[in-house]
């Protein structure tokens, strides 16, 4: 999706300009989690060291709390491009753009930073067993000889905060582009309105439902199964998902795809 935005002159917009960023979050989070899970698939020493496994945490919440936000922002620059088209490419000037996608940068780095911080005041003794195929916040905590409270709580409220306002940026947006949608007159007006945005509400479906379940539920020894498939599916199966979900509802992405299929093949030849 980066290639191809970047190639393209046509998709250099915000609503790409945000996507590529949305791309490169997916790319870094499913490569700090995939290739242990796949080692971990053929070596029979499936160990990690106590900082590679604080490390893999940190750098993974840091793109998961990221991408939270862009998709917020998402939202934003959708409800800017439907509800007031003329002024579109005034609001989100470059520097706007880049402002947004920077302080989702900052807030992803800020709460890893913080969960990172209280997990390395717990104490931990001897080798221990992951109940996880990742380094997840609930895995580590459950293997400390230390009061969890804190640590549980800390995790409980950032999630809770951080979907909260995501949320409250997105279904605010969206209700004012509905209404937007409501009012036009023409019906063929209305679905290329909507097909605009539906790809990125597929998104947010996905990747916010998958949050929720894993982070604002109480964990229960019965649910460290579904923590782990939950685990699996937004950080492995989402990276993988949104690049399909944008492209194939897409005809400028798919029209670059071909292009850039044939100029390969001709190449080949």
């Amino acid at each position: 999706m980066i290639l191809v935005i970047r190639i393209n002159p046509r998709l250099h917009t915000p609503m790409y300009f945000f996507l590529s960023h949305l791309s490169f979050v997916d790319f870094c989070y499913s490569s700090i989690v995939t290739p242990k899970l796949l080692e971990n698939l053929i070596v029979e020493d499936r160990s990690i060291s106590f900082t590679g496994c604080i490390l893999q945490f940190f750098l993974a919440c840091v793109f998961v709390v990221t991408e939270t936000f862009v998709l917020a922002v998402m939202a934003y620059d959708r409800f800017v491009a439907v509800c007031n088209p003329l002024l579109y490419t005034v609001v989100m000037s470059p520097k706007l753009c880049s402002s947004l996608v920077g302080a989702s940068y900052s807030w992803g780095l800020t709460c890893s930073l913080t969960l990172t911080y209280f997990l390395l005041k717990l104490y931990f003794r001897g080798n221990n067993i992951i109940n996880n195929f990742v380094c997840e916040h609930a895995a580590i905590v459950a293997l400390s000889c230390s009061d969890p409270f804190i640590n549980q709580q800390i995790i409980f409220f950032s999630a809770t905060f951080n979907e909260i306002s995501s949320l409250a940026i997105i279904l605010t947006s969206y209700v004012f582009i509905f209404i937007t949608i409501i009012k036009m007159r023409s019906p063929g007006g209305r679905g290329k309105t909507f097909s605009t945005c539906a790809s990125h509400l597929t998104a947010i479906s996905i990747f916010h439902g998958t949050i929720l379940f894993l982070y604002c539920a109480p964990t229960t020894k019965g649910s460290w199964l579904m923590i782990r498939v939950a685990s699996v599916f937004y950080t492995v199966v989402i990276p993988m998902l949104n690049p399909l979900i944008y492209s194939l509802r897409n005809k400028d992405v798919k029209e670059t795809v071909r292009k850039l299929v044939q100029s390969k093949l001709c190449h080949i030849q």
